[in-house]
């Protein structure tokens, strides 16, 4: 295995995570998809002949090609395709609206897009403003006029030569889930995916050839590219995957179908499949282990989850910027409500807004450096100088750090309140929120008060059997003022039937706000 602080000076990350793999173990399985099982000597030669087809079609050294596709086998062949080539690679959801679609292909300049048929039918009507796209290849079938992808692959010859990149050579993009605008492209080097891999993904997630993973969000992240596929190739194992939403009733399927052991998720979806009546039924025995991120983990959360399961969860925090985890619980180390300890390799302190480190126990600004920092936000030179400063990543998110050294996530900068002087966590009145019985969702956000002052209000979902009412939302008050200091309580607390989210998972509060 490859030292993470020791990396070759040429580098290419198909051969990392696929074709050196392929050439140990060819006939084991890969990638598990309704009722096919690709083995990793298939999903090599699928590779191999994306990047015939690739190259063919005028893709050269550090061109983009940008994926909008499920979570189908076709999107790992043509992600790794394409860094083979020597390109660059990045991925969103397909499925989205036209003026999404048409910024992707203008901010990347893609010469050529892998989707599925529906999101060709968008690309079709805004291709006229998108001057660099010249080729749509569609995975799947149904492609009309376009280049079917599979139909494609099956006419072309293996090519096997793999470019020979360096280790520092940018080769993908990673979009941040910003709150505002359009995502930002986090250029990323091959180097950092391989970094991480070594340095959290198999060390600290177990990850081994015996493993088969599943994942609630999907592989245009890097949290699940990493955890669902990168993570588990690398190791010798296989990932599950499935092209529909991610609903409990697909995850109970994918459970007993393919026996998942190492699931990817975030924290609306594991309270989603505790409250669904698939619960009853369902035989958690194959999973060893629970990966949570992308928002925070509240206490009450995990205890059910542990109480119903027994699967263990490691709740940490990564970004687009360092590609994947960097905090993490670990196995013989699960701190509830924290977000665990830095992974060995990264370094994590909290500052002020000067980038003076804080005492521990204050509440501050996270900077955290390692391997695998992202070069720049593409076209946002200002927001680049900002964020990313000599070695370190400064993030949105504001932090306390524990004198054992654990870490505990407040809220983003924006979502903090400052309260009768004091400053109030968000995160902590959700979690207080969430412990009553008749809550399933919480978020709180701030509202100027009569007097132009900040105040928490509450927007609340609740348990099937429990409808919203003046009398239970003086209850909730209450409640919050019986877990935590009273300052802390929301002055207005509103239902909804859901909260919004992200495509992402994330809650939108700035939807709350307004």
């Amino acid at each position: 295995m490859i030292d993470p602080f020791q990396l070759p000076e040429r580098l290419n990350l198909a051969h990392v995570f696929l074709h050196a793999q392929a050439a140990q173990h060819p006939a084991r399985p890969a990638i598990y998809f309704e009722d096919q099982v690709i083995s990793y000597g298939q999903l090599a030669d699928a590779t191999n002949r994306a990047c015939d087809l690739f190259k063919a079609l005028g893709l050269a050294w550090e061109q983009r090609v940008l994926l909008m596709l499920p979570d189908v086998p076709q999107f790992a062949s043509a992600w790794f395709a394409t860094v083979q080539a020597g390109a660059t690679v990045s991925a969103v959801n397909p499925g989205l609206k036209p003026e999404e679609v048409a910024y992707y292909l203008n901010y990347t300049r893609a010469k050529l897009v892998v989707t599925d048929a529906d999101t060709a039918k968008t690309i079709d009507g805004v291709w006229a403003g998108c001057p660099h796209l010249e080729h749509v290849l569609v995975a799947g079938g149904e492609a009309g006029a376009h280049l079917d992808y599979d139909a494609a692959l099956e006419k072309c010859e293996p090519d096997a030569s793999i470019a020979d990149t360096h280790r520092d050579d940018t080769c993908a993009w990673l979009y941040t889930s910003g709150s505002t605008g359009f995502p930002k492209g986090a250029v990323h080097k091959q180097h950092d995916f391989v970094f991480n891999a070594l340095t959290y993904g198999l060390p600290l997630l177990g990850y081994g050839p015996n493993d088969i993973g599943l994942s609630v969000p999907r592989l245009a992240f890097g949290y699940a590219l990493g955890s669902n596929l990168l993570f588990p190739l690398l190791a010798g194992g296989a990932t599950a995957l499935f092209k529909e939403k991610p609903t409990p009733e697909k995850f109970f399927q994918m459970l007993a179908k393919h026996r998942p052991t190492v699931f990817t998720a975030v924290p609306t979806a594991l309270n989603n499949i505790l409250s669904s009546p698939g619960l009853e039924h369902a035989d958690f025995s194959s999973l060893r282990l629970v990966i949570s991120a992308g928002e925070a983990l509240p206490a009450e959360l995990y205890s059910r989850w542990k109480q119903r399961t027994g699967v263990e969860i490691l709740d940490g925090i990564g970004s687009a910027e360092m590609f994947h985890i960097f905090i993490t619980n670990r196995l013989d180390d699960v701190k509830l409500g924290s977000l665990g300890r830095a992974v060995e390799g990264y370094e994590a302190k909290v500052c002020d807004d000067a980038g003076r480190e804080l005492p521990r126990g204050e509440v501050g600004t996270l900077w955290v450096r390692g391997d695998s920092m992202a070069l720049e936000y593409w076209q946002q030179h200002d927001k680049s100088k900002s964020t990313f400063r000599g070695d370190w990543c400064v993030s949105a998110d504001k932090f306390q750090h524990s004198e054992e050294g654990y870490f505990y996530f407040c809220g983003r900068g924006d979502d903090m309140l400052k309260v009768s002087g004091k400053w109030l966590s968000p995160v902590e009145v959700e979690n207080a929120l969430l412990q009553h019985p008749s809550v399933k969702e919480a978020a709180v956000v701030s509202f100027k008060d009569a007097d132009g002052l900040d105040k928490p209000r509450a927007f609340v979902a609740l348990h099937a059997g429990h409808a919203g009412s003046d009398e239970l939302a003086e209850q909730l008050k209450a409640h919050v003022r019986a877990v935590l200091e009273p300052f802390k309580a929301p002055r207005q607390v509103r239902f909804l039937d859901a909260l919004p989210r992200s495509d992402r998972g994330k809650v939108l509060k700035t939807e709350l706000r307004a």
